[in-house]
């Protein structure tokens, strides 16, 4: 009976990692390719000619945040599968878990550093350290608490960057000093980056790997735990999210199709209607810059959490309705190799945009960009179901398992 316990795989946990791990790149593609507030806002880079604002609208209310919260959610329900199995093959699951976070870490470091700055696995790893020691709650303990934690990360995001709203508020009244507007000018300029620091941005990623790296290290050492901090109020709360719908069956396809199909059609509607209001509003305000923060970093983050859980719940829908698929049956197979396909993603757009590759940082539009997104997730499909008709995992799975166990692990079928 353990064996069956060890080696099940559920397809609903795999087709979503794989819609997750394809769907993050349709965001990050940006970040690849431009200066870091273009992600925010296209009238920093990028332009706002129709076609680019339809995208950057389309991106804003249908994919910004939801693909990583997917991701998040994942990361949570696998690692209550880990635990699961390592309990019912008679480990310390704490020995299981925390080497493997580890490795996970010094990975996401090396992505950090040697490839691109917008690394999530530092932050996996550490956040799944925290989330370990609530692996005994049960599932409507961990949604209570999730909901907690997000509750007063969400206030505090609204606070911290609606205050700088209030600044600019206070020095467009009459007789606010020359001084007091300078400095309202000089924080939003620090978001909106000037022209200057943005040729300077273009320049340093046409150039080799080594300038690169060097301006990490001299301006960016500290990138992973800065991120970590920022993030810890929204990461671990979906990630204690995606430990409770494990527990409750959610996301092993456990819930019947009208309950998923409920769940999935409310939340996702209910986000949507709010992001298309105020995407609609950040249009007609020309796209102002502390409002696109606000609107980026704040505003948007209960849309975001509903609309995960409803992509979760439509997906799994969509997976049990074409489960015997060949389309879905690839879609799982690049979930199973998700760690390698999104360090592979991330190895393949910088070169495609680096200096150190073909040098297209900033030279290619933002509605074009998606033609590249195509190209990564046709690679996707065609290597990752060959690869696992012959191999156990994906090669850097095989890696970091590997690794986490101190010894090398069975790789072929």
């Amino acid at each position: 009976m353990n064996n069956i316990v060890t080696t099940q795989r559920y397809l609903e946990l795999d087709a979503l990692r794989g819609f997750a791990v394809m769907g993050i790149l349709l965001m990050n593609i940006v970040g690849f390719s431009m200066p870091e507030m273009a992600y925010i806002s296209p009238a920093v880079y990028g332009g706002t000619d129709l076609p680019d604002t339809v995208t950057w609208a389309l991106s804003y209310i249908f994919v910004n945040g939801k693909m990583r919260g997917l991701f998040t959610i994942l990361f949570g329900a696998s690692m209550m599968l880990i635990v699961e199995r390592a309990q019912a093959n008679g480990e310390d699951p704490a020995r299981v878990h925390f080497p493997r976070m580890a490795w996970l870490a010094i990975f996401g470091l090396a992505h950090f550093f040697l490839l691109w700055a917008g690394d999530i696995l530092f932050l996996y790893a550490a956040v799944g350290c925290i989330a370990y020691f609530l692996r005994n709650l049960t599932a409507d303990e961990l949604l209570r608490r999730a909901l907690l934690i997000f509750s007063l990360g969400f206030i505090g995001y609204s606070v911290m960057f609606g205050s700088l709203l209030y600044m600019e508020y206070q020095a467009s009244l009459p007789g606010t000093s020359a001084a007091g507007i300078e400095n309202v000018e000089q924080v939003i300029a620090g978001f909106r980056s000037s022209g200057d620091a943005i040729s300077a941005d273009i320049t340093l990623h046409q150039s080799g790997f080594s300038p690169i790296f060097l301006d990490k290290i001299q301006n960016d050492l500290f990138g992973p735990i800065i991120l970590l901090a920022y993030n810890l109020a929204e990461t671990l709360p979906l990630m204690m999210v995606g430990m409770a719908l494990y527990k409750n069956g959610f996301i092993t396809g456990q819930w019947t199709s009208e309950r998923y199909r409920r769940v999935g059609i409310w939340s996702t509607a209910i986000g949507m209607v709010i992001l298309t209001a105020i995407a609609i509003g950040l249009i007609y305000s020309n796209f102002a810059m502390l409002l696109m923060v606000n609107a980026s970093y704040a505003w948007n983050l209960p849309s975001q959490m509903l609309m995960t859980i409803g992509y979760a719940a439509l997906l799994i829908g969509l997976i049990r309705t074409f489960r015997e698929s060949a389309w879905i049956t690839r879609i799982a197979a690049v979930g199973r190799a998700a760690f390698t396909n999104y360090l592979g993603t991330s190895l393949l757009m910088t070169f495609i945009f680096y200096g150190w590759g073909l040098g297209l940082y900033g030279a290619i539009g933002r509605a074009e960009l998606y033609l590249f997104v195509l190209g990564a997730w046709a690679l996707m499909l065609l290597w990752s179901r060959p690869w696992l008709m012959r191999f156990r995992y994906g090669p850097l799975e095989w890696l970091w398992r590997s690794l986490a166990k101190g010894q090398a692990q069975a790789m072929r079928l």
